[in-house]
């Protein structure tokens, strides 16, 4: 007596509003098509990133005979039991391998390789991103077959989506019964952008019958090449940062030509030319204390991004970009000639809109609104439709407040801890160099914005007197200082951690460049892997209008 054939079982993990749903109908629609008996569920997650949206899928292999009783199928997915993982983006694919759904035996996972980083990624002070490596060698390791690809590129590429990519992948794997016109027919029968997925269909099918393409990773690129780019990017102030980077290249080794150019770049961006000067002092001030290479360039790094905090101004200035709005027609597929919207959601609190006020004007509203409310300041939530003309000229006229910056509440505040983190390290400087670089790290503690930002930079602050300079007394020269970087090292992972979700693979819904790039960081020069941007990622969490943007 031979065993009646099992259901082939799909485990579908996407992210609410990425195409989950339409892509199990398409299944389920092929599998009818062809004439197989088929079920589907759902386990929804929500429609933003902070949970998975799960759908499970079984398909009987046989066509059922006339009378033949039909297939028992079952609700939920069995840990070890599934036959294909899909995953529209690389950490679901993590996530299901960690539930153990994944069997080395038997399961296929399909991936789009690309990430959409989590709410937990987002919001660690440091960088929190999952390590892809891991994801993917665990992908290798635990499963039968591994099938990744940059489902999101190769979207854009052939102007479609990512689940109809997956789709293509999941007929040219031939895990199922069914053909290539089957789930074409499916997609057709469905109604929902049919050409546009047809094409997807059709190029993760040939992307299989090729092989998945080796993803490579661009070379760093060396700075004398990035340089004519960045002094472009600033336009008419390109000529002012010409200027500063050859006195950078002419005064400071050439391992540091990268970090200080970039960090050029980025103030005369943000501010001007003699903001970028007063940079420059005071890493030569630094250098001239100690000349290690390591401490100078962590000072440098940290101090650029410091300076460059974000405040409204900043954040106008970045949402008003043309760069900005070309970004979000390219990312949502917009056809030329198209008309886009897109409406901003700020939600700024007090502090955030009298910070931007001379110091003078800013001072009494703020010791008055901290008495009125000491827990925190009242926010304003607004929803603002940049791409229409009041709405963008709302942004723009503040983006253009940036003369009040030097003379603001907000740059008062900050430079007032900067300067005692500063003395902080010029005084490590002078007794041992990895004990100055413990200091200068300390930087990465202030992030965020709002009641985040505030709080943690009165830890720092703390830190500084509780922390750092009893370290450094408690500890004889004679050590190596040796005690007291490691307890200052501790300390601010200590920090980082509370104010980090701790979970194993982070859920929730942008990254390791350097000079953090992009609309949270306001580089506005090509930046991270394929720039050899120096600067480490995450570090632009503090955005003090926190918004999304809806595109239509």
């Amino acid at each position: 007596m031979t065993a009646s054939p099992r259901p082939v079982s799909i485990l579908i993990a996407a992210l609410g509003g990425h195409g989950g749903g339409v892509l199990t109908e398409w299944i389920v629609g092929a599998a009818a098509h062809a004439g197989y008996a088929a079920q589907a569920t759902s386990i929804p997650g929500v429609a933003q990133r902070t949970g998975a949206t799960t759908y499970y899928v079984e398909v009987f292999p046989e066509r059922l005979a006339p009378g033949a009783p039909e297939p028992v199928f079952s609700l939920y997915p069995t840990p070890g039991d599934v036959d294909v993982v899909i995953a529209s983006e690389l950490l679901e694919a993590g996530r299901t391998i960690e539930m153990d759904y994944a069997s080395p035996a038997r399961t296929t996972v399909i991936a789009s390789t690309h990430r959409l980083f989590s709410i937990a990624e987002k919001s660690a002070p440091g960088d929190g991103v999952f390590p892809r490596e891991a994801l993917e060698a665990a992908a290798r390791r635990l499963a039968r077959r591994f099938v990744g690809f940059d489902g999101l590129a190769l979207a854009r590429q052939h102007q479609s989506e990512v689940n109809a990519l997956l789709l293509g992948a999941l007929a040219g794997c031939r895990a199922l019964p069914m053909t290539a016109g089957d789930f074409e027919a499916a997609i057709r029968e469905g109604g929902v952008a049919v050409e546009r997925n047809v094409r997807g269909l059709k190029a993760g099918v040939e992307l299989l019958a090729a092989g998945p393409p080796a993803e490579t990773r661009p070379a760093a690129r060396r700075w004398a090449e990035l340089r004519a780019e960045r002094a472009a990017a600033l336009g008419r102030r390109g000529a002012d940062f010409t200027d500063l980077a050859a006195r950078v290249e002419a005064e400071f080794p050439e391992p540091l030509h990268p970090v200080l150019g970039e960090a050029v770049a980025r103030l005369i961006d943000y501010q001007d030319r003699g903001y970028a000067l007063v940079y420059l002092d005071r890493v030569r001030a630094l250098r001239a204390l100690n000349r290690g290479l390591r401490l100078v360039e962590a000072f440098a790094r940290r101090l650029a991004v410091w300076m460059t905090y974000e405040d409204a101004i900043r954040v106008a200035d970045l949402k008003t970009r043309g760069g900005r709005f070309d970004r979000i027609r390219r990312e949502q597929g917009t056809p030329e000639g198209a008309i886009l919207v897109v409406t901003d959601y700020l939600k700024p609190d007090l502090d955030e809109l009298y910070g931007i006020l001379p110091a003078a004007i800013g001072g009494p509203i703020a010791r008055w609104a901290e008495r009125r409310w000491p827990e925190g300041r009242p926010t304003v939530g607004q929803h603002v439709r940049t791409t229409t003309v009041l709405g963008f000229l709302r942004i723009w006229s503040l983006a253009r407040m940036r003369g009040l910056r030097p003379r603001s509440l907000r740059r008062q505040r900050e430079f007032a801890l900067m300067a005692r983190w500063e003395e902080a390290v010029h005084a490590a400087a002078r007794l041992d160099e990895t004990l100055a670089c413990e200091v200068a790290e300390l930087a990465n503690v202030v992030k965020g914005y709002g009641e985040v930002r505030r709080r943690l930079s009165g830890a720092l602050a703390r830190c500084l007197d509780e922390v750092v300079r009893p370290a450094i007394e408690a500890d004889p020269a004679a050590a190596g200082f040796t005690r007291a970087a490691e307890r200052i090292r501790t300390e601010r992972l200590r920090l980082l951690s509370e104010e980090t979700p701790s979970h194993p693979l982070p859920s929730g819904t942008s990254s390791g460049n350097p000079l953090p790039s992009g609309e949270s960081s306001g580089n506005p020069l090509p930046s991270g892997e394929s720039s050899g941007n120096p600067f480490p990622s995450g570090e632009s969490s503090g955005n003090p209008l926190p918004s999304g943007e809806r595109a239509g």
